[in-house]
């Protein structure tokens, strides 16, 4: 199975658990962004590390 944005975000140290755990509780909430764009607007990680998952992805 393919890592998801969060658990990456966690392992590379750019976000904690807890935020994780906020920006999906916005996303259940009705918030149809991303859950990187909704981090970084949280202020929780920055573009650079949700860009890094991206890159990170097998094409």
């Amino acid at each position: 199975m393919a890592e998801r944005i969060g658990d990456f975000l966690v392992r590379t140290g750019a976000m904690r658990q807890p935020q994780v755990e906020a920006v999906i509780a916005a996303q259940k909430a009705g918030d149809s962004r991303t859950f990187g764009d909704i981090a970084v607007a949280l202020g929780f990680a920055s573009k650079a590390a949700v860009e890094g998952f991206a890159a990170s992805r097998p094409s």
